[in-house]
């Protein structure tokens, strides 16, 4: 058996000299059992107990009760005393035993499922149980199996010693991923031989980084081969497209990547729960305060008498106890007689509402998304209610407000720039159809009746096969030249080429290689036996012929398609030279899993020109040449990509020139610092150019290069990488540095630009959230240029915008330009604020924002990752976050996971704001999980985001309705019951305080303690629930169509301060009123105590009820079944119960009092003048509230109760009133002031800003802040005046220009005066999603 060691061995790893022997009796340690269930039958009990006594309210209900059992202080019969808190403690000690008798079944299954391990006595792999396997033992594993623990890869069936694997059930990802047989143990027979395995692994301890693992193997020799993640089967993947695979147990059961990365659900604490136990506190000090007033007053009540009362019993020695210590016992008297002012049930109330709120959110129809077929997932059960109080968001670009689908658009090489306007045709033509195919044919054509079947069977057959998004249209120019140089690369021999060539055509060659094998692409087809195929342009399913599709379309429309569209280059016909032009019959389809679309968008890129990657092993990688050739190149290394270098590289051997080539794709910001020294210095220029015009047009940019090798630099350099391979302690910073050092003195082959569309509907989701007061900052790693395009395309910035762009690497400059932004930025909003008067009256231009009183509504700001780092190490915080709360949009580039998080736990401590986080990728989990509500979306980057989010849809728009309808629903529901409660509570404990007035405070009561036991727990407990789960204030459609209703949850309107107050003056009133006119009316009278304190009774939970009825606002079946039926409910159980309990309480006991009550008038008469005198100030309210009030709640309100028709005229007449509001608000009041339409700071050395003089500035600040750069819009209204500098400068002025002018367009403009009236900009039309811009320069 194999030795296995770690670093340092944790005490579980017993070990001798650095190595360890796996024995029978550590491997019933090492077993792969798991247990994910939390209770035994034995631990059950006791556990569960322990686990609810932790909850404040639950301890205290158990203290009172135990408090109940000293008879020198019980208010109850002892055991009567412990009913509400057990009753509440089993509801949920059996909510939790059947979650965990699901979790017992789940792993019962997982354990139970069945694996060959390999057995010595019989020499051959035998079945056994996953719960059987034991670390050492080898496995066997067969296609479509799932690996039962994490296992070292040794053998595979596969030739190039790959296996397949499917990680969904780990990470969500659904591209398959290679693992390749450790270096070794490659070239082996056709059979794996177990016994002749005589090697030491060692690797590190069990850790839940899934993405890392590190170890080396040492073989008899004292050789050490050094191994990593691609090389580790993880436990609950699944093998894909491989026959037979073996491999040795590295980590089993709790210690796999897998069991250690399941934290299961997050526990967060919403909003509403740390307002509510704040609350709690305060209910505490009304009870002490009331418990205090019965002490002394019972101490005075005792002190009237002048000798001993006659009622009091002396203690065994005949001692009666001083008058301070009764007091002091009837103070803990009060306590148990009062405690349910804590509302006990609340707390179970709160969950039942919340599983509830999650049931409707999972079955909302909007929410789900067919493509996919998914609809929203909610991860986290208990903070369902801050979805409605929402103020800042933070969202991810890339997969989040895009597609992330990428398309290949465009492309640039050796600075010669090939635009793909066919291309760019078939996109557009793609991209109307998408919006409303249907619509779309309809309107052409007329209505079909077999489009619906044809759509069913492929959403439209045609569409899918004509226009799939992997398709491009190669540039005619670029392809002749593909061509040419493709025929010259055939040519080549290890004898011809002696140096490297930079020639047109070599480059070109270069370029489409490069694209086509650096990359992770794994190959398939149809042909090969995968049981899995995700392809849906396979021949068998959507590449039929073209007759076939022309029939099946005329078979749909009854008569020749009316199709006029251009048959794509699968059908298309070659003729050579002089001969006839024949169709050509598809081949089979070469399906491409990628890790990212990226990649994938590039090799469909090479594809088009006839590159064609057909098959890629873990040795070698295989293009089909424009000409039929196939070139096989030695695949020497690959470095993949990470996030700290920001690019990839494939070590290659050329086939025909035997040349060692290093190709590298990146971000251009890393790559154009890579190159070597200036030798193609015009060429860099060009293609620098070119990629500020993609940027532009909101592309996202790669940059392609490569690096020819010696052979002696490459075995130097591959020697010191597998020293790093195999070194345990610092292996990553040892790979880091080998990787850096090789990829250096690259030359430059060219860039790409790869579209990724906007998602359907995030323009309009954008701007209903901004309407509804939510700040929408977007964090992104891409390229600035590419983020502001993007940001304009979403309406996340407008043109009349003041946008500042913030790009600095020095503190002091940092420091100054955010004084200097934050200076102008007040001064403009001060006059803003008092230019606007009638007679001398400020009038409102704006609504107030829910982050702050009132902010200016058109400004931006755009910062990137190096200013973060700035901001975040020079204690900048302050000055930053205080310009943020002037802008409305702020745009984070080139930002870093880390940054990401930092940046929301910033906004969320500083500014003390309900945050909400949403991306798609694994690079935004950090992200997700700072914000108070983080939402992970199901795109193309995998399901880690997913994993880590307390909530998960598929699209951005879902968005809308989840914030501003469900996000509303919840909040409002969930706040207005937790104060319906306390005031329920409170109202009904009260009753007893007022009787202790007239009983000498001696803590009795006029109410059978069995009907105060059923008062909460069943005659008022169930409209609270049916109300916190389907009331609805307001409806989803005006909910949707006016945003700014959802300020009311931003303000918490529902649920303050001021509303708990409110709700216990409210009920201190209507229990003076509930008690004092039953006693009014019975004073004086001979009726028993019970008599007197059923009508008290009974009149308070009409009343509560009544209470109840008004604060709901929908009304249906449901509604009034469950209010009847807790009346009803009432009177049956204290008829029932009255009737039999004839000694259940001596020596009062309730007997026939409920059926006496019934037959006096007196009984009736209470019972409607009471509740109405107690509820008749709060329906006063309600009437003046909503007849004078000018609540937009209210309003919308009023709103749901008109006819459709009108409904509409008046929403559409509210937006136009607030339209014109708006419009007025952005006049310019000094028409001679000129737009600051967007400010860049740009980099500025310290040397130059030493030189940078302050002359001429008419500011009074007199400090160095580099140069700024100003930009405005040509067509951007006039702002709020009072920028600091109104001396107009000259072009020849001693501002400098920018050194990133790229960054702002093309070159050629012309710098001018800062007020002059001229237009100038770019000399070429900007394409789409362009902006226009002048620029002007001016030195403060």
């Amino acid at each position: 058996l194999p030795l296995f060691t770690t670093p340092s061995p944790s005490p579980d790893y017993q070990s001798g000299k650095g190595s360890r022997r796996p024995c029978p009796r550590e491997g019933r340690k090492k077993i792969n059992q798991i247990k994910t269930t939390k209770y035994t039958l034995l631990s059950f009990l006791p556990k569960n107990i322990f686990e609810q006594l932790h909850r404040f309210a639950n301890l205290y209900f158990v203290a009172i009760a135990v408090l109940n059992f000293f008879p020198v202080v019980n208010a109850f019969q002892p055991a009567v005393g412990l009913i509400p808190i057990c009753i509440i403690m089993v509801v949920t000690a059996l909510k939790d035993a059947w979650e965990d008798l699901r979790r017992y079944k789940s792993d019962k299954i997982i354990n139970n499922q069945h694996c060959f391990i390999y057995n010595r006595k019989e020499q051959d792999y035998v079945q056994k149980h996953w719960k059987d396997v034991r670390v050492g033992d080898f496995v066997q594993l067969q296609c479509n199996e799932i690996i039962p623990a994490d296992i070292l890869l040794l053998f595979s069936s596969d030739p190039s010693g790959v296996c397949h694997l499917e990680t969904a059930n780990l990470d969500g990802e659904t591209n398959l991923k290679q693992r390749r047989v450790v270096k070794g143990f490659l070239h082996q027979e056709s059979r794996f031989e177990p016994e002749l395995f005589q090697n030491k692994i060692v690797c590190e301890k069990p850790n839940n980084n899934l993405s890392k693992f590190k170890g080396y193997m040492e073989h008899p020799d004292q050789t050490r081969t050094g191994f990593n993640s691609e090389s580790l089967l993880l436990r609950g993947c699944t093998i894909r497209n491989t026959e037979v695979v073996v491999g040795i147990v590295i980590y089993a059961g709790h210690e796999t990547k897998a069991m250690l990365n399941n934290s299961g659900p997050r526990y967060k604490r919403s909003k509403i729960e740390r307002r509510m136990n704040i609350d709690i506190f305060f209910c505490v000090g009304i009870l002490f305060f009331m418990c205090l007033i019965g002490a002394i007053g019972h101490g005075l009540w005792k002190g009237k008498f002048s000798g001993l009362p006659p009622f009091d019993v002396p203690d065994a020695n005949g001692n009666f106890p001083s008058i301070a210590l009764q007091g002091f016992y009837m103070f803990l008297t009060m306590i148990i007689l009062l405690q349910i002012l804590i509302p006990i049930s609340l707390y179970v109330s709160i969950e039942l509402v919340k599983l509830g709120q999650v049931f409707f959110l999972h079955n909302d129809i909007d929410l789900y998304d067919e493509e996919t077929d998914l609809s929203i997932q909610c991860r986290a059960l208990n903070i369902t209610e801050d979805l409605g109080q929402i103020q800042y968001i933070f969202s991810d670009k890339t997969g989040t407000l895009t597609e992330n689908k990428m398309v290949f658009r465009r492309c640039t090489i050796m600075g010669n720039e090939f635009s793909h306007q066919e291309n760019a045709k078939r996109l557009e033509t793609q991209k109307e159809l998408d919006s409303d195919d249907e619509d779309w044919t309809k309107c052409q054509y007329g209505a079909f009746p077999g489009l619906s079947t044809l759509r069913h069977t492929g959403k439209i057959l045609f569409h899918m096969i004509f226009f799939q998004e992997k398709d491009v249209t190669p540039d005619q120019g670029l392809l002749t030249k593909v061509k040419d140089a493709a025929l010259k690369l055939e040519t080549l021999t290890p004898h011809k080429v002696t140096k490297p060539s930079f020639t047109t055509g070599s480059s070109i060659t270069d370029f489409f290689l490069a694209l086509a094998i650096c990359n992770s692409v794994m190959v398939s087809t149809t042909t090969e036996p995968r049981q899995r195929v995700r392809c849906l342009n396979s021949p068998a399913s959507a590449s039929p012929s073209l007759p076939l599709l022309r029939l099946t379309l005329e078979k749909a429309w009854g008569q020749t398609p009316p199709l006029a569209v251009e048959i794509p280059p699968m059908w298309a016909t070659r003729a050579a030279p002089g001969k006839t032009a024949r169709p050509i019959i598809p081949e089979p389809e070469f399906c491409y899993e990628a890790e990212s679309p990226d990649e994938a968008a590039l090799v469909h890129a090479a594809r088009a020109y006839n590159f064609t990657l057909v098959s890629r092993t873990p040795e070698q990688v295989t293009v089909r040449l424009p000409q039929g050739t196939l070139l096989t190149f030695d695949l020497l290394y690959t470095l993949g990509f990470d996030s700290v270098r920001k690019r990839m590289s494939v070590i290659v051997r050329h086939p025909l020139t035997a040349e060692i080539i290093v190709y590298t794709k990146g971000a251009d910001s890393v790559i154009m610092d890579l190159l070597e020294d200036p030798k193609l210095r015009k060429i860099r220029a060009k293609t620098q150019k070119h990629l500020d015009w993609y940027a532009r047009d909101g592309l996202r940019t790669l940059c392609i290069a490569k690096k020819v090798l010696n052979e002696d630099d490459f075995q130097r350099w591959a020697n010191f990488r597998h020293e790093a391979e195999a070194s345990l302690d610092n292996q990553d910073e040892l790979l880091m540095e080998t990787a850096q050092h090789l990829e250096t003195q690259l030359t430059l082959l060219g860039a790409t630009g790869i579209e990724d569309r906007l998602q359907e509907g995030v323009p309009d989701t954008i701007t209903a959230l901004r309407e509804a007061g939510v700040q929408i900052w977007v964090l992104t790693g891409d390229k600035q240029e590419t983020a502001v395009n993007i940001a304009h395309s979403c309406k996340l910035l407008e043109q009349r915008d003041m946008v500042y762009t913030i790009n600095t690497e020095s503190q002091e400059t940092c420091e100054s330009i955010l004084n200097c932004a934050l200076e102008e930025v007040k001064r403009c909003y001060d006059m803003s604020k008092t230019e606007h008067k009638f007679f001398g009256i400020p009038l409102p231009c704006q609504a107030p924002s829910s982050t702050m009183e009132a902010a200016v509504p058109d400004i931006g700001l755009v910062i990137d990752g190096k200013t973060l780092n700035i901001i975040f190490q020079g204690n900048l915080e302050k000055k930053f976050l205080e310009l943020t709360k002037y802008c409305r949009s702020v745009l984070c580039c080139r930002s870093t996971p880390l940054q990401k998080s930092m940046v929301v736990k910033l906004v969320r401590d500083k500014l003390k704001v309900m945050t909400l986080a949403i991306g798609d990728g694994a690079n935004d989990v950090s992200m997700i999980q700072a914000a108070d509500i983080g939402i992970g979306i199901s795109g193309q980057e995998g399901m880690q985001a997913v994993m880590s989010s307390d909530f998960a849809i598929t699209r951005f728009k879902h968005l809308k309705k989840l914030l501003l309808v469900h996000g509303h629903w919840c909040y409002s529901r969930l706040a207005r019951m937790v104060v319906y409660y306390f005031y329920k509570n409170v109202s009904y404990v009260n009753l007893l305080f007022w009787y202790q007035f007239f009983c000498g405070f001696s803590g009795t009561t006029m109410i059978d303690y069995w009907q105060m036991i059923f008062f909460n727990l069943f005659f008022t407990s169930l409209p609270p629930l049916v109300f916190g789960i389907l009331d609805k204030d307001i409806s989803a459609e005006t909910l949707l169509a006016l945003p700014e209703l959802y300020r009311s949850g931003q303000n918490s309107k529902f649920y303050k301060m001021s509303t708990f107050w409110i709700a216990m003056m409210d009920a201190f009133y209507q229990s003076l009123i509930c008690f004092f006119i039953p006693y009014l009316t019975y004073k004086d009278s001979d009726i028993g105590v019970f008599t007197f304190g059923t009508p008290i009774n009974t009149i308070s939970l009409i009343t509560i009820l009544l209470h109840q009825a008004m604060e709901m606002k929908t009304w249906t079946f449901i509604h009034w079944s469950v209010l009847v039926a807790s009346f009803l409910l009432y009177f049956v159980v204290s008829l029932v119960y009255n009737a039999i309990c004839v000694t259940c309480n001596s020596p009062t006991n309730p007997y026939w009092i409920m059926e006496k009550q019934l037959s006096d008038p007196t009984f009736y008469l209470l019972c409607f003048v009471t509740p109405v005198a107690a509820l008749l100030p709060r329906y006063f309210f309600l009437a003046l509230q909503g007849t004078l009030g000018q609540s937009p709640i209210l309003e919308a309100q009023k709103l749901d109760k008109l006819p459709k028709e009108k409904k509409d005229l008046a929403i559409q007449e509210w937006r136009r009133q607030k339209e014109r509001l708006s419009t007025a608000c952005r006049v310019a009041p000094f028409p001679g002031n000129a737009r600051l339409g967007h400010l860049q700071v740009p980099h500025f050395t310290e040397q130059e800003l030493r030189d940078s003089s302050i002359k001429e500035s008419s500011s009074p600040m007199k400090r160095h802040v580099g140069d700024w750069v100003l930009n405005r819009d040509k067509s951007s209204p006039l702002p709020c005046p009072g920028y600091v500098g109104h001396n107009q400068r000259s072009p020849s002025s001693s501002a400098r220009p920018s050194p990133d002018e790229h960054l702002l367009g093309p070159s050629g403009y012309k710098a001018f005066g800062m007020f002059t009236d001229s237009q100038t900009g770019s000399p070429g039309a900007s394409s789409r999603g362009s902006h226009k811009r002048s620029q002007s320069s001016l030195t403060i």
